[in-house]
């Protein structure tokens, strides 16, 4: 009776391990070049955080929800200091097109109508950085079905504007 027990946990422990294991979305066909100093800066920032997983109000890379790292991302990449909260990052600098995004333009979605939000950074060919509520810290793609669904629109904060005319 144990050992039937035992091989029914372990065949239904592997079985759910692979089922994981092939839902989890895969980026790895996502491949940008870092054209410019912001967006190789964004590419490195993605190094370092790739992987953290997503936490509500986390600002570590112990867990970190979407607002908390482009907060952090700007500041340690920049040393631009950005509003916490995704709805205050939403209103800080100039809405502008898509077809006119930068690297280091803001790009926020609204995922469930306009209750839940979420941003991420843009970094080029478009590509955006952010922090996944399924994977944690990834690079995605705007043209990805569920992005451009619910993308609701781009914010250039004005001192992303300046370092852009510096550089």
């Amino acid at each position: 009776m144990k050992l039937g027990v035992y091989l029914f946990t372990t065949v239904l422990t592997l079985v759910l391990s692979g089922c994981m294991s092939q839902t989890k979305p895969n980026t790895s066909h996502i491949n940008v070049k870092g054209d410019t100093e912001v967006s190789r800066a964004l590419l490195s920032q993605h190094q370092s955080w790739q992987g953290t997983p997503y936490r509500l109000g986390g600002e570590t890379q112990d867990g970190v929800d979407c607002s908390a790292f482009t907060m952090l991302t700007y500041r340690q990449q920049f040393g631009i200091h950005l509003p916490r909260t995704t709805k205050g990052q939403a209103y800080y600098g100039e809405s502008i097109h898509p077809s006119s995004l930068q690297a280091g333009d803001l790009v926020l979605f609204q995922t469930n109508g306009t209750k839940q939000r979420h941003v991420g950074i843009y970094v080029e060919d478009g590509v955006f950085l952010h922090a996944s509520t399924s994977i944690g810290v990834t690079l995605s793609r705007l043209d990805n079905p569920y992005w451009s669904k619910h993308y609701w629109k781009a914010v250039r904060p004005s001192e992303m504007a300046r370092l852009h005319n510096q550089l």
